[in-house]
């Protein structure tokens, strides 16, 4: 059974489009309009083996706010969309991330229940700008959207980080290397993998 997902979301602040295979090899096409979150987003597809295409574009002349967070809302749909009922998949995952100084833990629970804990990140890294747009307190706007989206619990840690790019990049191969493994069937797991039988 194909896991893919093709989603578009159009609003007067952004057009999103989101294409997506969690059984892919990690090939990405990547345009936001946002240089630095497209950096972000190509990690978490090479990293996690989806292939992923997003198309994104929206009122970043006013801020790239609305169309970095409407990105992160389409792909969390996506991702959501694909997974299907959940049936063979790990569902928990973690990893645990370098980027030089930078460390970064990921935990995934591809939960049906949303929940987000993001901590650690070094003070003063929420007002850094990144690439010349992308603000440091976007990172975890774009992890707690994509997790509400997905429907996923999602606990990101940074361990240790001085550079206010390493910190953001070893937080997206966390998360990807975290999803891919999740997201993956499991040979020994019959049906859906909760004793609720739903997920």
């Amino acid at each position: 059974m194909s896991r893919t997902a093709r989603i578009e979301r159009s609003t007067s602040e952004s057009s999103v489009l989101v294409e997506l295979d969690l059984d892919g090899s990690g090939r990405t096409q990547i345009d936001t309009s946002v240089p630095f979150y497209d950096h972000m987003l190509t990690a978490l597809g090479k990293h996690s083996l989806v292939d992923l295409t997003v198309r994104a574009s929206g009122d970043t002349h006013i801020d790239v706010h609305h169309t970095v967070e409407d990105t992160a809302i389409v792909l969390g749909q996506a991702f959501r969309q694909a997974l299907g009922d959940k049936s063979g998949i790990r569902r928990f995952a973690d990893a645990t991330v370098p980027l030089d100084e930078a460390l970064a833990h990921a935990v995934v629970d591809v939960s049906g229940r949303p929940y987000c804990v993001h901590e650690g990140e070094p003070a003063g890294q929420e007002f850094h700008l990144i690439g010349g747009h992308f603000t440091g307190s976007l990172t975890r706007h774009v992890l707690e959207s994509f997790a509400f989206h997905a429907q996923i619990c999602l606990h990101v840690r940074v361990l240790a980080g001085r550079d206010p790019h390493h910190v953001v990049e070893a937080q997206f191969k966390a998360l990807a290397r975290a999803l891919r493994y999740a997201v993956e069937p499991d040979p020994r797991v019959v049906g859906i993998p909760s004793t609720k039988g739903a997920l």
